[in-house]
């Protein structure tokens, strides 16, 4: 029952799949996270009143949906719109903010565990929705992506947002002409060389191969790096080391999600200065080398009862997390939404997050299992993963920083794609700059 309550989540965003793409590239990013936003809200009320455990699954059964469906559209309307200084940074930070989750309700369970009513619970679930309350509200202010209103045939609109927020409303500024030709001279060459948005199209070129299997084995990385035992299963491991007052583990939980974030943070907020295969080395390196030390302490503590292997055990999750925090969990947003070309940039993060649900459904059905089985040897595993998620990492990971988001995405096709795309919009955006006699250079 605990494996079907932690993983019923992730099965509904695996349901919600294989619609978010279409829902993104059909109505807009900024629809599609109301949509979700509104579904979650629904749902969160429901699981809030829950009066039985299978309507309380039903309820998180679609959050999970909501979830997809948000998810999926919201960074890519951050990446899209961001302005090409900080697009990194504010992309990286998109999916850091998953701690601040963490952080609520890691202290709002801190909070009421001592509540003696059902309230203990239902309150934190409640919290659950405030987020997606604030996105139904603020989301209509917000503006559509420049680069699905030029897919979509509408330059005007695109032209007026980007001078909006990147040129204070100058249309002819440099930088706005430039982004905007290069955005369209992306889409005319995808158009021109024939690309449909077909699920096949993620794998019927050598670039969108390279693409997905980078894509596909981070996704699969963020899942599986042994970070599910403390996410999901912190307070069973906790046990095993001999913390087993409920105030100790709610508040090592607490304290470990403000560490975390602050990591994240740092990491986001520095990723085109260290670069994001230096980011994606160091915390693989470091996630292996902690998680080495983490299982000598378990099993150390697991022979002699010794309480100071037990705190070492804790300390070293600490450090495990934050490497985890520096690498993977912000980049595999950011990173992924970079390397793909608009027209697949949807059913990309789409894929991301299918590998992603199922390596969490899987971890949390086997898990429980494999834990209780085998209990500290079960890290040995982990450790030999960890190592092969360095070697991936160090011979496919692309280097991709100081480059625009259309320059990256070509990167994959050859630099004759490179050349052709910022050619073209370097050449369209001085002609259409120089037409109205503003600035010569570009």
């Amino acid at each position: 029952m605990l494996g079907l309550l932690n993983a019923i989540q992730s099965i509904g965003m695996l349901a919600g799949l294989p619609f978010s793409p279409y829902l993104s590239d059909g109505i807009g990013r900024r629809k599609t996270v109301f949509l979700g936003a509104a579904t979650m809200v629904l749902a969160t009320a429901l699981q809030t009143a829950s009066h039985s455990v299978r309507m309380f699954i039903a309820a998180r059964f679609l959050i999970g949906c909501g979830v997809t469906i948000a998810t999926n559209a919201a960074p890519l309307l951050v990446t899209e719109l961001a302005y090409p200084k900080y697009r990194a940074q504010l992309t990286s930070l998109y999916n850091s903010l998953w701690f601040f989750g963490a952080i609520v309700a890691a202290w709002a369970t801190y909070g009421t565990f001592k509540f003696k009513n059902s309230w203990a619970w239902r309150l934190p679930s409640l919290f659950q929705g405030a987020p997606s309350i604030l996105q139904c509200v603020l989301i209509p202010f917000a503006p559509e992506s420049p680069r699905w209103l030029v897919s979509k045939g509408k330059e005007d609109e695109a032209l007026h947002i980007l001078a909006y927020y990147h040129a204070d409303g100058n249309e002819q500024d440099p930088l706005v002409q430039y982004e905007f030709q290069e955005i369209k001279a992306v889409i005319e060459f995808e158009h021109n060389v024939g690309m449909n948005t077909g699920w096949k199209l993620l794998f019927s070129t050598p670039g969108n191969r390279r693409r997905m299997r980078i894509i596909i084995a981070i996704a699969l990385f963020t899942g599986t790096s042994g970070n599910g035992l403390i996410a999901y299963y912190l307070f069973e491991v906790l046990n095993q080391i001999g913390v087993t007052s409920s105030k100790d583990q709610l508040l090592i939980n607490g304290l470990l999600q403000l560490w975390c974030i602050f990591w994240a943070f740092t990491a986001a907020l520095m990723v085109d200065k260290l670069g994001r295969r230096f980011l994606f080395l160091t915390s693989s390196g470091l996630m292996t080398l902690f998680y080495t030390i983490q299982t000598v302490c378990f099993a150390q503590y697991s022979k002699t009862k010794e309480s100071a292997a037990g705190h070492a055990f804790v300390g070293f999750v600490f450090l495990f997390s934050a490497a985890n925090s520096i690498g993977l969990m912000p980049l595999i947003i950011s990173y992924s939404t970079e390397i793909l070309p608009l027209h697949l940039r949807a059913k990309g993060l789409g894929v991301v997050s299918l590998v992603i649900n199922i390596a969490l459904v899987f971890n949390q059905y086997v898990n429980p299992i494999a834990f209780a089985a085998l209990q500290w040897k079960y890290y040995l595993i982990y450790i030999f993963w960890l190592g092969v998620q360095f070697v991936f990492l160090w011979f496919f990971v692309v280097e991709v920083k100081n480059r625009t988001l259309e320059e990256t995405a070509a990167i994959f096709d050859g630099e004759d794609a490179v050349e052709q795309i910022t050619h073209k919009g370097e050449m369209q955006g001085t002609q259409e700059v120089d037409s109205e006699g503003k600035d010569e250079n570009v």
